[in-house]
């Protein structure tokens, strides 16, 4: 009997402990998938047990809500039990890429607030086919495409290709609204994009033999900038669009709704082929296309110290900014300034096309004939897949007017013969002792033929002096003061290449010691083949500058002629850089 009545209490003991089991509020948050693309919908679940008031979802911080919340409830009984449970349902579309934290929802059941589980997302690049199907609107997914159109799926290492991103869709399908949620960063490309203006809308487009509505939304040119197998990342756009519902109105018309799409253009890889290295020549710098080549003078005849332009050349169509142009090769005696490069391209669906020039200025310091040997400029073409090479006309210039350059002498003259000295009766003459006195005339003076031709000359001395002036003196002085300012652009000009070329000791002295030149001859009005130390110091001394100032100038000079033949640190170039600076600004301010 005591058994039994044990056993009794343990039963209602059970019971009543799975009466509590059952009675237990629960409150849960569960999505459709953890991990899902830019483009895939995510569904949210908040579900209850027991029916509770003031619900308060998360925020959604980085989710846009594309519908909810939408409520259900559900009661069942099952073997005489009953069971209840209420859910609160969203449908979210990701913002941007990234792992994203799912905030807390909230409910108040029976005066106590309960609170979900954090729930941690991963949002992914845009996959091609959502393949979730409590998220994807299949109205949209067979009326709407984002294509993008590769000119040359297969190009040459720098060779063009464009891009073209078209929207196409159709009916029943309404769209109101774009955004570009990803662009591609076409990281292993150099990159163009056209400008298109506002989008159009044809409404005889094509996808695939079908009529659709065609929007172009981008254009690009592309240059890839290395061999190999390369992604092309995707674009993806949110669309804001209506469409049909199954409701309609009273006249038996189909009431529109709202709704939210984003769709991608899908991964691309282009299999980028390298350029071929035989048959490769030297002069090759890395120019891909079609092109024209030339060398241009501004004038093949002038005199010593003036200037003229030698222009480098090249036209067509290639990638025009991603090669460097040959440099002019002259005798030594011509003195040649850095290029000034200057382009002329544009971007087209055909690609980059336009010109690309670099002119030198060239000024001989002495007369002769100088030859402008002939300059080679190779590329490689892609639809012949072979290489070219161009090559300029020899050119001569003729520099007449101007000093000589220095021969040395020698103790015999050839070609040269003696003839006797013929010496003549009147080459010596004596001097006369016996002088002969003749009366001077005593006429008038005044207004006689003298006076006028003596009056009359001072107007014409008048007259010549201001035309010596006007047209010598004048015109001499303007051109002293342009190549004065020729000379302090230049200086100024190679001080700014010394200080680019901090890394070559060589180039860096080269460039400071003619900037040195160049600022004396702005400053002392002096020519290069006057410059000596000595002269330098004292000329300097004479425009009242301090000696020490001259004598800093002095050691400059001769810390360029060292440090040709004797190796320096970066430390030493750039004191002397700053030094060269300090000692033409002081220069400046004393003269």
């Amino acid at each position: 009997m005591g058994k039994s009545k044990a056993l009794l209490v343990l039963f209602f003991f059970f019971l009543g402990a799975s009466f509590h089991l059952n009675a237990q509020v629960t409150f849960d948050a569960k999505v459709s998938k953890k991990r899902l693309g830019l483009n895939e919908r995510l569904r949210v679940d908040f579900i209850m047990n027991e029916n509770g008031d003031n619900f308060v979802s998360p925020a959604f911080k980085n989710f846009l809500v594309v519908s909810g919340p939408q409520q259900s409830v559900n009661r069942s009984w099952v073997n005489g039990m009953s069971s209840f449970s209420k859910t609160y349902t969203y449908f979210l579309t990701p913002k941007s890429k990234g792992t994203f934290i799912l905030g807390q929802a909230e409910i108040t059941i029976n005066e106590e607030v309960y609170k979900t589980f954090p729930i941690e997302i991963e949002v992914t690049e845009a996959v091609e086919k959502p393949n979730d199907p409590n998220n994807i609107d299949y109205l949209t997914d067979e009326n709407i495409r984002l294509v993008a159109e590769i000119s040359n799926s297969s190009p040459f290492l720098n060779e063009g290709l464009t891009v073209v991103y078209k929207l196409y869709f159709r009916n029943p399908i309404s769209i109101t609204d774009v955004q570009e949620l990803e662009s591609p960063s076409y990281g292993d490309f150099w990159s163009s994009k056209i400008n298109i203006g506002r989008a159009q809308v044809n409404p005889r487009g094509r996808y695939k033999g079908e009529p659709f509505n065609e929007v172009v939304w981008q254009k690009v040119v592309l240059y890839p900038q290395k061999s190999g197998k390369l992604d092309l990342e995707p674009l993806t756009l949110n669309l804001s669009l209506t469409v049909p519902s199954n409701r309609r109105d009273l006249f038996g018309r189909r009431i529109l709704r709202q709704g939210q799409k984003t769709i991608t253009a899908g991964r691309r890889i282009l299999n980028v082929k390298p350029l071929p290295l035989e048959g490769q020549p030297e002069s090759f710098s890395g120019a891909v296309g079609e092109f024209d080549f030339d060398v241009i003078l501004s004038k093949d005849e002038l005199k010593a110290s003036e200037s003229f332009q030698a222009k480098i050349k090249v036209d067509g169509k290639g990638n025009l900014n991603l090669f460097k142009l040959p440099e002019i090769n002259v005798p030594n005696t011509l003195e040649v300034y850095e290029p000034e490069r200057s382009e002329k391209i544009k971007t087209t669906l055909t690609g980059t096309q336009g010109s690309i020039e670099e002119n030198y200025t060239i000024v001989p310091q002495y007369q002769g004939k100088y030859p402008i040997p002939q300059i080679q400029f190779s590329f490689f073409n892609p639809k012949m897949k072979t290489y070219k090479t161009l090559s300029s006309q020899e050119l001569i210039v003729d520099v007449y007017e101007g000093p000589t350059s220095g021969i040395p002498s020698s103790n015999k003259i050839v070609g040269v013969s003696k003839t006797p000295l013929v010496i003549s009766d009147s080459a010596f003459r004596f001097i006369q002792l016996d002088t002969k006195l003749n009366p001077i005339k005593t006429d008038s003076f005044w207004l006689s033929f003298r006076f006028w031709l003596l009056f009359s000359s001072a107007f014409i001395f008048l007259i010549l002096g201001y035309l010596i002036n006007r047209f010598i003196i004048q015109k001499s002085e303007d051109s002293i003061s342009t190549k004065q300012r020729l000379a302090k652009k230049l200086a100024k000009k190679y001080l700014s290449s010394a200080k680019k070329a901090f890394g070559n000791q060589v180039q860096f002295y080269e460039a400071l010691e003619r900037a040195l030149h160049n600022y004396l001859k702005a400053k002392l009005k002096i020519e290069t083949s006057e410059l000596s130390k000595a002269k330098i110091e004292s000329l300097l001394k004479d425009k009242k500058v301090e000696t020490d100032v001259a004598k800093k100038f002095i050691l400059v000079f001769e810390n360029c002629e060292l440090a040709r033949y004797a190796p320096g640190s970066d430390g030493s170039i750039k004191t002397d850089y700053e030094r060269a600076s300090r000692v033409m600004a002081t220069i400046d301010r004393q003269l």
